[in-house]
C-alpha cells in the first residue's frame, strides 16, 4: 500500500561495524530491490558503530554514488546505539533495520512493511522457526537459537516465535514511544523492545523467510545467549517494580480487547481450573521425560515444575478468570509462583510427617497420603489464586472493563 499522506515511508537501517568486506556488494543488492520491487518512498540509512576499519570510507562513497543512501557513524560501538540514533533522527513513517549480510530473503521485505503502512499491526518481525520458513545453518545455532526463543516465551508470556532474527520493522510513533524504555544498547535491544511491545498491547506481525547463515559472522553465540539471558532477568525485575508505565503505553497505543471480557461464575471458575488443572499435569509429565535425562531426576522435576508453574498461571489468568491486558501480569506470575510454592510446600511436608510418624509405611499408604495432601493442596491453590493473585478490585474493574455478571434480584 502507498501512504497517501506525503513524506518518507520506509527507512531501512543497516547497522555495521568493520563490516568492509561486504558492505558495498549487499548495499548495492539491497538498493537494487527496493528501486525494482517497492513502490512507496524509501531511504537506507548505514548506521555505523564505531568501525575501525574501511567501513567509513565505504560508506561515504556509497552515500555519495547511490541514490537514497544516507550514513551516520557513532563513535560508541553496540547494534542498540546504531539503530536508537538512526530511529531517532529518522522522519519516515516505518522504521525497519536487516542485517549487513542480508541473510534474509529480500522477498520478504514487501510482506514486512505493508501491514505497517496499512495501519494493521504496530511492530512486524521475521521469523526463522515458522512452518514454511527455510533455513540453512549449523545444529549449534540452530540448538540455540530454539533453546533461548523457548526460554524467552516461557519466562516473558510472549508468543512471537524468533526474538533474534535481523529483519524487523515498527511503526515510528510506537518505537519513538518505546524506545525511552529499552534499555539495552547492544544484541538484547531488539528482544527487549519486542518484549515491551506485546506487554504494552501492541500487534506484532509474523512472515516466514528463508535464511542462509553466514559463516563468516563474527558474533559470540554464546556470549550474545549469556547477555540474553542476563537481560530477560533485568526486564522481568523492571515490569514486576513497575518501573516502564506498560499501562499508560496500553492505553495509548495498545489493541483493546473487542468486546469487554465477561467473567465466568464461580462454578466456571472451578471447571477451568480443573481443565488448566489437567493440562498442566500431562504438560509436567513431558517435560519432565524430556529434561530428566539431561538433567537427572532432581533437577528435571524442578524444571518441569517451574516451566509448568509459569504455564499454569498465565493459563488460568486468561482462561480461568479472563483478565487481559499487562497490568500486574509480571506480579501476579510472581504471586502464582508462591501459590505454587506453598502448595508444594504442603505435598512434601505431608510426606516427611508420614515419616516421622510412622517411618517404615508402605508405598500404599505414602500414595494415599500424597493423593489427600494433593487434593488440600489443590483446594489451597485456587482459593488463593481467586482471593489473592487474581482477585479484582472495583478500580481495576472500571479501568480494564472486566465485566463480573452479577445475580439478578429475584421477584417481590
Amino acid at each position: 500500500m502507498i501512504p497517501s499522506s506525503g513524506g518518507l515511508a520506509l527507512e531501512i537501517i543497516v547497522p555495521v561495524f568493520n563490516e568492509s568486506a561486504i558492505l558495498e556488494r549487499s548495499i548495492y543488492r539491497l538498493a537494487d530491490y527496493l528501486s525494482r520491487e517497492l513502490l512507496y518512498s524509501w531511504k537506507i540509512t548505514i548506521a555505523d558503530n564505531a568501525s575501525t576499519d574501511a567501513t567509513g570510507a565505504i560508506s561515504r562513497k556509497l552515500a555519495d554514488e547511490v541514490p537514497n543512501v544516507s550514513y551516520r557513524r557513532l563513535e560508541t560501538k553496540g547494534r542498540g546505539f546504531a539503530l536508537r540514533d538512526a530511529w531517532t533522527s529518522s522522519e519516515a513513517k516505518v522504521l525497519a533495520y536487516v542485517d549487513v549480510d542480508l541473510s534474509t530473503d529480500l522477498a520478504a521485505l514487501p510482506p514486512l512493511i505493508a501491514p505497517l503502512l496499512s495501519g494493521h499491526s504496530d511492530v512486524s518481525i521475521g521469523t526463522r522457526l515458522g512452518r514454511t520458513s527455510r533455513v540453512v545453518r549449523g545444529p549449534k545455532r540452530e540448538f540455540i537459537s530454539r533453546s533461548y526463543n523457548l526460554i524467552l516465551k516461557r519466562t516473558m508470556q510472549v508468543r512471537f516465535s524468533d526474538a533474534q532474527c535481523g529483519f524487523k520493522a515498527v511503526r515510528a510513533e510506537v518505537a519513538h514511544r518505546l524506545l525511552p524504555y529499552v534499555e539495552d544498547n547492544c544484541w538484547f535491544f531488539d528482544t527487549e523492545l519486542l518484549i515491551l511491545a506485546e506487554r504494552a498491547g501492541l500487534r506484532i506481525h509474523e512472515i516466514p523467510v528463508d535464511w542462509i547463515d553466514d559463516p563468516d559472522s563474527t558474533v559470540d553465540i554464546r556470549q550474545t545467549a549469556v547477555d540474553d539471558i542476563r537481560g530477560l532477568v533485568r526486564v522481568a525485575g523492571s515490569m514486576m517494580k513497575g518501573n516502564i508505565p506498560l499501562q499508560a503505553i496500553y492505553a495509548e497505543l495498545g489493541r483493546g480487547p473487542i468486546a469487554a471480557p465477561t467473567r465466568p461464575s464461580f462454578f466456571g471458575q472451578v471447571i477451568r481450573f480443573g481443565i488448566v488443572g489437567a493440562f498442566s499435569t500431562l504438560a509436567f509429565a513431558l517435560l519432565y521425560l524430556l529434561f530428566q535425562g539431561p538433567f537427572g531426576p532432581q533437577q528435571g522435576n524442578f524444571l518441569a515444575l517451574l516451566l509448568t508453574a509459569i504455564a499454569n498461571t498465565a493459563a488460568n489468568r486468561r482462561f480461568t478468570f479472563r483478565i487481559h491486558g499487562p497490568e500486574r501480569q509480571f506480579t501476579q506470575q510472581f504471586q502464582g509462583l508462591v501459590v505454587f510454592l506453598v502448595a508444594w510446600g504442603i505435598t512434601s511436608s505431608s510426606l516427611l510427617l508420614l515419616h516421622a510418624i510412622h517411618p517404615d509405611a508402605s508405598p500404599s499408604t505414602e500414595l494415599f497420603v500424597l493423593t489427600c495432601a494433593n487434593i488440600f493442596a489443590t483446594l489451597v491453590r485456587f482459593v488463593l489464586l481467586r482471593i489473592w493473585v487474581f482477585r479484582v478490585r472495583r478500580s481495576e474493574e472500571r479501568r480494564s472493563g472486566i465485566v463480573i455478571k452479577q445475580p439478578r434480584a429475584s421477584a417481590l
